[in-house]
């Protein structure tokens, strides 16, 4: 149980830390940031990543951007859909589009978006969260080793998705101070965190789908 006075972020982060470690266990990740996987096999993850993305940051521009509480927190240094089609044309070429084919798990997950981002704010930044936040996080160490395993250049072709136009330290910082001054009460914080907790099973499914398309062993 939360004290009263706990800031919402450290609230928000213990809530759900153990969900959190799902998707970095499965056995796509495992074998992905272990130098297991080539080129190809990562690309099939960006393809899987870019309607997920789309689709969030649509809600955002669509209907989020005028919300004063949700509205700060899709700050446009955080978007990630131009990233990810310029990592998709690298792999792909000029036809990547005709590549994305969501999984079912991928489908899901772009349906609960749907059902819950573009009309309750809380739930927008429940997802909101759970991406960037994870992105600016160990998402940058995946990218470090993708970077590497897959012998990228410094440039940053490939995996821009990971690359921010600022230090992750200070959009953490930022993101983590507009969580605790958002005015929601004791039931919408539970609510929030139950949501973040679905986001989370909903981004491991779509790696564990990739585990067994590509029939990579159990980690």
């Amino acid at each position: 149980m939360a004290e009263p006075d706990e800031a919402f972020s450290a609230q928000l982060r213990a809530a759900t830390w153990s969900d959190h470690g799902d998707n970095e266990g499965s056995s796509y990740m495992s074998a992905l940031v272990g130098g297991r996987l080539g080129r190809e096999e990562y690309a099939v993850l960006v393809a899987q990543l870019h309607p997920v993305y789309d689709t969030l940051e649509r809600a955002a521009a669509e209907r989020m951007a005028a919300d004063p509480v949700a509205g700060p927190f899709a700050f446009a240094d955080l978007c990630r859909r131009d990233a990810l089609e310029a990592d998709l044309a690298f792999y792909y070429g000029p036809g990547w589009r005709e590549r994305l084919a969501p999984s079912e798990a991928t489908r899901r997950y772009c349906d609960r978006l749907r059902e819950i981002c573009f009309d309750w704010p809380g739930g927008f930044v429940a997802h909101h969260y759970t991406r960037y936040l994870g992105d600016l996080s160990g998402g940058q160490y995946i990218g470090k080793q993708v970077q590497l395993r897959l012998g990228l250049g410094a440039d940053g072709d490939g995996v821009r998705f990971y690359r921010f136009p600022g230090k992750p330290k200070g959009y953490k910082d930022r993101y983590r101070a507009l969580l605790d001054a958002a005015p929601w009460d004791a039931a919408e914080r539970e609510r929030i965190i139950a949501e973040v907790k679905t986001a989370y099973r909903l981004n491991a499914s779509v790696t564990e789908a990739l585990g067994r398309e590509l029939k990579i062993p159990a980690a």
